[in-house]
C-alpha cells in the first residue's frame, strides 16, 4: 500500500529503509481459579525474579550503549517490581479473589495504568508505559512466551510498532535501525527521548501505521515534519535522499560553532546554556557547545525512589555535575515537586488543582527539614565548581526572603562546623507566576538573576492548562500579553544590573530567539541539542535592528500578527 501518514516529529532527521514490524506476542489471558493459591503466588514470585534478572541485564546494556542517564529508566522498572502496592494487589487477587497469577497481574497492572493515564499530566501519563512494560515482561515469563528481541536485527530497517517500550529501545543497534514509527507515544515518551539520544529519526502518534504498513515496505520518514511516506516513487526517494544529505551537511556544519562564543551579527554577546535532569547530562551539554547549565531540575533525584535522597546522596550528585562542567556556571533549581510531579512517599494531600496548589517553594517552606537537607548539600558542593541557586514558583516577596534566610542559616551552620562553603554563590528566582513578573522591579533588588520559566508563566498568564487538549490553542508563547511580561522582567533585571535568563521551552524555539534577543535576554537555556542551531541563528541576527522593532511587536494585538511579523522579517521557519 502506498501513501502518506502523519504524526508528531519527535526526533529530527531523514530515514529511508524497509519496514520491520514489531510483532508483539499474544499475552491474552482468561480468568481461571488456581487449584493451589499458595503455589500460584510462588509462581508469580518466580516470574518477578526472572524479570528482575532480565532488567538488570538490559540496564547494563543500556548503560553501555546509551549512558547512565538512559539506563536510569530501568532502575525505575526495577522499582515497579518492588512496588508493594502493585505486588500486594497481585497477591491479594490470587489469595482472596481466586485469580490465576496471569489474570491477577493483568487486573492489577490495568488498574495502575488507567490511574496514570487519567492524570492531566503528559509526563505522568507517559510513565504508564513503565508499568505496562514491566507487566508485559512478567506476563511473558508466566505464559512461557518470548518477549521481542530487537538486538538481533542485522539489516537497515525502520521499526514500526504500536509503541516502543524502554526495553525495546535499549536493544536497538544504531548501525541497523535507521528510524522509528509508532502509533502511540509523544515527545516526552521514553522511546522519543531515547531516539533523540541515539540520533535516530522518529515519528510518533501516527495512530494507524501498524495497520497500514506491512513488513518490508519501503519507507521514508521525516522526523522533523512528522511525515511517513509508504512505497515512494523513485523521484520522491531522490528528493528525500537530497534532503537527507542536506540535513547531514547542516548538522556537520554546526560543529564549527561548538567552540565559538555566542555573538550576534552586530557583536552583542549572549550566553547559551542547557537544561539537564541528571549529572550525566552534563557531558552532552559540553559536547554540544553549551556554555554552562541554566537549569538542573533536582526533582528527578527524588523521583523513582521509595524515600527521600539523603544529604550525602544529593551532595554527590551536585558535586558530580559541578566537576563535570569544569568551572562553567551551573544553575541548580531547588526542589520543584507538586503539580505534575508527585512523590508517593511524601503522602501529599490530593488537590483539585495541583498546579495552583501545594508545590515547589510552598512545599519546601512548609517542610524546612526537607528543604534544609537540600540546601546543605548544595552549599557543601559549592566549592566544587561555579554554583548558582534558583528558587522555583516564587509568587510573593516573603517567600523569597524566607528561602534566602534558610539558605543563609545553613551556610552559617556549615561554616561554624568547619565545612568549606564558597564565598560567593549567586542566588536567583524563577519567574513563573504573573505576580512575580509584574513585580519584577521589586524582586530584582533582592536577587542576583532571574530564571524565566515560560512553561508555567505562559499557562498561568493565559489561564490555559498546557496539558488540556481542549484549550491547547490558547497556550501561545507569542501572545502579546506574554511578550509584554517578558519585556517587563528583562528590563527590571537590567535596571538593577542583574542578569535575565530563560530556561523554559521558549528559549530554544527558533522563532522566539530573535524576539528574545531583541528584548535583551542575557541567557538562553535549552535542550543541549538545540544549542548549536541557536548559536548559528544568533550569529546571523542583528540585536540592534531587532530591538528597533520591539515596540512595534509589543503593540500588536494578536499572536498571529507577531508570528507573521517574525516570518516576514527574520529567516525563521515557524511551526
Amino acid at each position: 500500500m502506498s501513501g502518506w501518514l502523519t504524526g508528531h516529529g519527535v526526533s529530527a532527521g531523514i530515514a529511508i529503509a524497509r519496514a520491520f514490524r514489531l510483532k508483539e506476542p499474544d499475552l491474552a489471558v482468561a480468568r481461571r481459579t488456581p487449584a493451589d493459591k499458595e503455589a500460584e503466588v510462588r509462581r508469580f514470585e518466580c516470574a518477578v525474579e526472572k524479570s528482575r534478572r532480565d532488567l538488570e541485564k538490559v540496564k547494563e546494556q543500556a548503560a553501555r550503549e546509551l549512558g547512565e542517564d538512559q539506563a536510569a529508566v530501568f532502575a525505575a522498572h526495577l522499582l515497579v517490581l518492588q512496588d508493594p502496592e502493585l505486588m500486594d494487589r497481585v497477591k491479594d487477587n490470587i489469595l482472596h479473589q481466586g485469580m490465576s497469577a496471569e489474570f491477577a497481574l493483568k487486573e492489577a497492572a490495568d488498574t495502575f495504568i488507567s490511574a496514570l493515564e487519567s492524570l492531566d499530566n503528559e509526563y505522568m501519563r507517559e510513565r504508564s508505559a513503565d508499568v505496562r512494560d514491566v507487566a508485559k515482561r512478567v506476563l511473558g515469563h508466566l505464559l512461557g512466551v518470548q518477549v521481542p528481541d530487537l538486538s538481533v536485527i542485522r539489516e537497515e530497517v525502520i521499526i514500526v510498532a504500536e509503541d516502543l517500550t524502554p526495553s525495546n529501545t535499549a536493544q536497538l543497534n544504531r548501525k541497523f535501525v535507521k528510524g522509528i514509527i509508532t502509533n502511540g507515544g509523544g515527545f516526552t515518551s521514553h522511546s522519543a527521548i531515547m531516539a533523540r539520544s541515539m540520533e535516530i529519526p522518529a515519528v510518533a502518534g501516527t495512530q494507524t501505521s501498524l495497520d497500514r504498513i506491512g513488513d518490508g515496505t519501503l519507507l521514508i520518514i521525516d522526523g522533523q515534519e512528522g511525515i511517513v511516506i509508504m512505497n515512494p516513487e523513485q523521484a520522491v526517494v531522490k528528493k528525500y535522499e537530497k534532503k537527507k544529505a542536506a540535513y547531514e551537511e547542516y548538522q556537520a556544519g554546526l560543529a564549527k560553532f561548538a567552540q565559538l562564543p555566542t555573538v550576534s551579527a552586530d557583536g552583542c554577546a549572549v550566553r547559551l546554556v542547557a537544561n539537564i535532569s541528571a549529572p550525566s547530562d552534563a557531558d552532552n551539554v559540553l559536547q554540544n557547545g553549551g556554555e554552562g547549565i541554566g537549569l538542573f531540575r533536582t526533582e528527578f533525584l527524588y523521583m523513582g525512589r521509595r524515600q527521600l535522597p539523603t544529604e550525602d546522596e544529593q551532595f554527590a550528585a551536585y558535586k558530580n555535575v559541578l566537576e563535570r562542567m569544569k568551572g562553567k556556571p551551573v544553575v541548580i533549581r531547588t526542589l520543584d515537586i507538586g503539580g505534575d510531579k508527585q512523590l508517593p512517599y511524601l503522602n501529599l494531600p490530593k488537590e483539585a488543582n495541583p498546579f495552583l496548589g501545594f508545590r515547589a517553594i510552598r512545599l519546601c517552606l512548609k517542610r524546612p527539614d526537607l528543604f534544609r537537607t537540600q540546601l546543605r548539600a548544595l552549599l557543601r558542593a559549592s566549592t566544587c565548581g561555579n554554583l548558582k541557586i534558583t528558587f522555583p514558583m516564587i509568587a510573593a516577596l516573603q517567600e523569597l526572603r524566607q528561602a534566602k534566610q534558610l539558605l543563609l542559616e545553613e551556610k552559617e551552620n556549615l561554616v561554624k562546623a568547619g565545612i568549606a562553603v564558597a564565598d560567593k554563590i549567586e542566588v536567583g528566582m524563577m519567574i513563573e507566576v504573573p505576580s512575580s513578573a509584574v513585580m519584577a522591579d521589586v524582586f530584582a533588588k533582592e536577587i542576583d538573576f532571574f530564571s524565566i520559566g515560560t512553561n508555567d508563566l505562559i499557562q498561568y498568564t493565559l489561564a490555559a492548562d498546557r496539558m488540556n487538549k481542549q484549550v491547547a490553542y490558547l497556550y501561545e508563547p507569542f501572545h502579546p500579553a506574554v511578550l509584554r511580561l517578558l519585556k517587563t522582567v528583562i528590563d527590571a533585571a537590567h535596571k538593577e544590573g542583574k542578569r535575565a535568563a530563560m530556561c523554559g521551552e521558549m528559549a530554544g524555539m527558533e522563532a522566539a530567539i530573535p524576539v528574545l534577543l531583541g528584548m535583551g535576554l542575557d541567557e538562553f537555556s535549552m535542550n543541549a541539542s538545540a544549542v548549536l542551531p541557536a548559536r548559528k541563528l544568533i550569529s546571523q541576527l542583528s540585536k540592534k535592528e531587532i530591538g528597533q522593532s520591539m515596540d512595534q511587536m509589543l503593540q500588536m494585538e494578536t499572536a498571529e500578527q507577531v508570528k507573521q511579523f517574525i516570518s516576514k522579517h527574520f529567516p525563521i521557519k515557524l511551526g
